[in-house]
């Protein structure tokens, strides 16, 4: 069986970090990703997807990211429910990052948003800015 997601869009708002009550980092964003095909109007519908990223990398992606930024998601996708306040079962589809790329090039402030963060959980994070590429 194979559950793997892998998405380029631009952040629809800045992220959301917060941390768990055993201090384990959670940021939350939704990407705004085109679909490859126009509607009946000569336009590309846009699907909003939200994305939730643990541990180091949420902490990267929140000091890296913001809303407008290009990114790339690769990760699951999640089906989760709870019962609402009104009774009703509701379910929630999320995709679980585990590897974000920052696409988006050096802003004008000087402060650079191309970074590289890889793995969630035990696996590295590195972050390579525009000065550290050869080319």
């Amino acid at each position: 069986m194979l559950n793997r997601v892998v998405l380029i869009g631009r952040l629809t708002r800045d992220p959301e970090l917060r941390y768990t009550p055993n201090g384990v980092a959670v940021a939350n964003f939704t990407l705004a990703v085109d679909r490859n095909y126009k509607n009946a109007q000569g336009e590309r519908d846009t699907d909003f997807i939200p994305c939730v990223v643990y541990r180091q990398l949420a902490e990267l992606v929140t000091n890296y990211l913001a809303k407008g930024k290009l990114a790339a998601v690769d990760g699951r996708i999640q089906v989760r429910n709870y019962t609402g306040q009104d009774g009703q079962k509701r379910y929630v589809t999320e995709v679980i990052a585990e590897d974000v790329r920052f696409l988006s090039p050096k802003d004008n402030s000087g402060s650079t948003n191309t970074a590289s963060a890889g793995g969630a959980g035990t696996f590295g994070h590195e972050v390579i800015l525009d000065d550290d590429i050869p080319f």
